[in-house]
């Protein structure tokens, strides 16, 4: 049964009501107090400055520059609540001592021998390094899934081989199948002495959980938090979700990939015809930065300093699986000064000769991601999307169809997956590059959310990833310029929503 609790509609509730009584006061300020109109006109020159002068994308900056100009007053005070992205203060409180808890690891040597191999793959290696603060590594084993429901088999399996630690990120949980079967293992595993922390963002489970949800955990013996709980503040704390979908187990198996913890992932319950996502396990070095990234969110979350997890980084066995591999996250300021999957995508586009299969269920970005799609498309390069067919927001989808003709002018080839609705984040550069993981082609991904993914060079799984993808495309409707028609209302509707989509 979906619902929203109470505390749901009580934040939103004092959200709202705040945000009108910070508006109406100032306002109500301008007309009674003598010159503090003046002040207020002032202040907005100033936020228009600032906008103007900021690094931030000119994509971001125009709607805000729109309410600021066109609303006075208004306009202003909703920049000064909202325009910030950067991480709320009451996270980074224990950042610097959650950045302590990291293993220790020297680049050079990998990075070397992969430039000897292919030096455009090392300059996305080091890029990805530098930006996410991650680590280059081999002696990892990986295993892609074409579905959700075969990533789960071989999850419960791994779960119940646990022996120290479960660790378990995820933007949506849901009580049902999955999760019931997952949370099974998790109660047992705990009742034996095994760690199991949990995190699942208080947003992505609004309508899936009960508000008091971590508390249930608890009883259970499962140290559980609800990422960024939301407390009816007037600020950005409807955005910085927390998107990633992290399992570690005993610091040497690891998954990732688009799935979450409900039953449709897995095609136990159909919402919108067939659910298509991915998934990618590996066991080895690398899991050791999946780790981090966990301890780094549970730490920054708990009202108290969590204690340490006993060999979190333990020694791996020798794996012979050929290929370099890069688990990275991205995430808001102070925690990453620039946007990492955005930069790495954006090269991984660039750096393409033969071709660029993308699999997305949103294609709402900016102007410097779509040209690198069309430049690429432009220099010869066989670029193809694949998306859903049966949307899960009509709106939303009526936002991505308004991007398909300047993709195909430009000769990028559009897929519409006929079964249902694809889930599925996948970026592949001529059979060798590839990311997988929680990233979308959209503002939210991009600029907002917490999210997580795993760079690959000649991996195994890349070739599994492809067949996997040729079969997504033969499985879909080809969009055709000519079938582009839309309404006056639609367009009108799309045209609008495109210029504040950057701030959704």
């Amino acid at each position: 049964v979906n619902y929203i609790p109470v505390r749901y509609i009580f934040a939103v509730l004092i959200t709202v009501a705040e945000i009108a009584a910070i508006i109406g006061i100032v306002m109500a300020l301008c007309y009674l107090v003598p010159y503090f109109y003046w002040a207020a006109v002032a202040t907005q020159v100033v936020c228009v400055i600032r906008i103007v002068s900021s690094d931030d994308n000119p994509d971001y900056k125009v709607p805000w520059l729109l309410f600021v100009i066109t609303l006075p007053v208004m306009g202003f005070m909703l920049y000064l609540m909202f325009y910030s992205r950067k991480l709320h203060r009451r996270f980074i409180r224990r950042l610097d001592e959650m950045w302590q808890q990291r293993y220790e690891r020297e680049d050079g040597a990998l990075l070397r021998s992969l430039a000897c191999e292919n030096p455009i793959a090392a300059s996305q290696a080091r890029l990805l390094c530098n930006l996410s603060y991650s680590h280059l590594f081999t002696n990892t084993k990986q295993t892609y899934f074409a579905l959700g429901e075969q990533m789960y088999e071989q999850m419960l399996k791994d779960l119940e081989s646990a022996r120290h630690f479960v660790l378990l990120e995820y933007f949506i949980i849901e009580q049902g199948k999955f999760w019931d079967s997952i949370l099974d293992i998790l109660e047992r595993k705990a009742q034996a002495g095994v760690t199991v922390r949990v995190i699942y963002d208080d947003v992505g489970c609004m309508s899936t959980l009960p508000g008091s949800y971590w508390r249930t955990l608890r009883k259970k013996g499962i140290e559980a938090i609800n990422f960024s709980r939301l407390r009816g503040n007037a600020d950005s704390e409807f955005n910085n979700r927390n998107h990633r979908k992290i399992l570690v187990i005993d610091g040497k198996i690891g998954y990732t990939g688009g799935v979450n913890l409900a039953d449709e992932y897995i095609n136990a319950v159909e919402r919108f015809g067939h659910w298509k996502d991915t998934g990618l396990r590996l066991e080895g070095e690398a899991v050791w930065e999946m780790t981090r990234l966990f301890l780094v969110d549970f730490g920054i979350s708990v009202r108290h300093a969590p204690s340490p997890i006993e060999g979190a980084f333990p020694e791996q066995d020798h794996i012979l699986d050929e290929g370099y591999v890069i688990p990275f996250g991205d995430g808001p300021r102070p925690i990453y000064a620039r946007r990492v999957s955005k930069s790495v995508l954006q090269h991984l586009f660039q750096s393409a000769t033969k071709y660029i299969f993308v699999t997305t269920p949103y294609l709402i970005t900016d102007n410097e991601m779509l040209q690198s799609l069309e430049n690429a498309a432009l220099r010869g390069v066989d670029v193809r999307i694949a998306l859903p067919h049966i949307p899960d927001k009509k709106l939303v989808f009526w936002l991505t169809q308004s991007y398909y003709r300047r993709l195909l002018e430009a000769g990028v080839q559009i897929y519409e997956y006929a079964p249902g609705f694809l889930h599925a984040k996948g970026y592949l550069a001529d059979g060798e590059l590839a990311v997988i993981g929680t990233v979308n082609l959209d503002y939210r991904s991009l600029v907002h959310h917490f999210e997580n993914g795993v760079w690959m060079y000649r991996c195994a799984a890349i070739a599994d990833m492809e067949r996997d993808m040729r079969d997504t495309f033969e499985k879909s409707i080809e969009v055709e310029r000519d079938a582009l028609r839309a309404g006056p209302l639609k367009r009108l509707v799309c045209a609008v929503i495109r210029i504040f989509a950057p701030m959704m």
